[in-house]
């Protein structure tokens, strides 16, 4: 298989948790007041390994410090494995999942569903999970009214919005409707991009950071973790799935890098050379023609190291993946695409990647 890649203010840090004569760094999450680590725990990768080794996984990054950890009831079993892992804990983490709902009753069913799994009564952080559209908050029946219900019957203490189009995330900001927002940040991030960390600081929203490593394009955890860093007010959410990794992120707390001239030498080049790879999920590309789902398709490499790989190593997402091989070119994503990627040449590269891997599917 592809090789799995990781190689690495004005609001206030409280360095409050010692372990050992040394203190964690811990960030003010905007409004919410809450008080999270400087590096959160982003849980789609635990999806790909067991119960026990992911307990013991979250138990150590918990006693190391970490007390914020975001997950989502699409992620398979994640929930269900920080449940198993915490549920003695609750009330010393800090949990954010997200849900998938057009609506307010549909959102409100889903929720009892994470719940269970989380094995708690709340959660910290209810997110609406990349939503192709903001929401009417006067529609009763709309997905933001079904966040403020959650809220009001103490299902969830604050309500966020999760997203990949980078006009809906500064909306959401902007309309001050939503505590936090999650959006992908990272060094490939462009200057507009960017621009969203001074929109959520003018709002006090929470400034959450998702594919802070684009989903396994960059391959020094380092510079990344430096770039991000200097943002007082980004909380990085770091997939983590072994725990060398797990200890590499907990080392750079200890003694976090400074963002020198080489760091920047080498931004510079992944920017040259991987931006132009870099398919945030956006959907501004569709819909296809052919009907290929540009949005999963141009990222699926990258897909395959995050998420467990038989869920998409089957007939159904292969046939799916090579209607690339009916691609007319027609130009349409390309033009589309906010980020001018050459998305008909990147999905073929990526088409030619899955069929690797699922030739040689019996292996994993």
């Amino acid at each position: 298989m592809v090789s799995l890649y990781l190689a690495f203010s004005r609001q206030p840090a409280d360095i409050s948790f010692s372990l050992g004569g040394w203190m964690m760094n811990r960030i003010r999450l905007g409004r919410t007041n809450l008080m999270v680590s400087r590096s959160g725990f982003g849980a789609i990768p635990i999806q790909r390994i067991g119960f026990e080794e992911a307990r013991e996984m979250l138990w150590t990054a918990y006693e190391s410090g970490i007390n914020f950890y975001d997950t989502a009831r699409v992620y398979t079993d994640s929930e269900e494995k920080i449940g198993y892992a915490f549920s003695s804990v609750r009330k010393e983490v800090i949990l954010a999942t997200k849900v998938m709902a057009s609506d307010r009753k549909e959102l409100l069913r889903i929720l009892e569903t994470s719940l269970a799994k989380l094995k708690t009564d709340y959660v910290d952080l209810l997110q609406i999970h990349n939503p192709d559209k903001l929401p009417d908050p006067s529609d009763p029946e709309s997905f933001y009214r079904g966040l403020m219900e959650a809220k009001a019957k103490g299902l969830t203490r604050f309500i966020g919005l999760t997203n990949h189009k980078l006009n809906l995330a500064l909306k959401a900001a902007e309309s001050k409707l939503y505590d936090t927002i999650q959006f992908p940040l990272s060094y490939l991030s462009t200057s507009q991009e960017l621009e969203l960390t001074k929109v959520c600081r003018d709002n006090d929203i929470g400034l959450i950071a998702m594919k802070a490593l684009s989903g396994g394009l960059i391959t020094d955890v380092v510079p990344a973790f430096a770039f991000l860093r200097q943002y007082d007010n980004i909380v990085p959410i770091w997939g983590i799935e072994e725990k060398w990794q797990l200890e590499q992120f907990i080392a750079l707390e200890k003694e976090p890098p400074v963002l020198d001239s080489e760091m920047l030498k080498t931004i510079e080049k992944d920017r040259a050379e991987r931006s132009g790879s870099f398919c945030r999920g956006c959907g501004y590309c569709m819909p296809c023609p052919e009907g290929i789902p540009i949005p999963f398709a141009a990222r699926m490499k990258l897909i395959l190291l995050r998420f467990p790989p038989q869920v998409f190593l089957n007939e159904e997402w292969k046939e799916k993946m090579e209607l690339i091989y009916n691609c007319q070119e027609c130009g349409q994503c390309k033009e589309n695409c906010p980020y001018e990627l050459d998305t008909p040449n990147l999905l073929k590269n990526m088409l030619q990647d899955y069929l690797v891997v699922y030739n040689n599917r019996n292996v994993y």
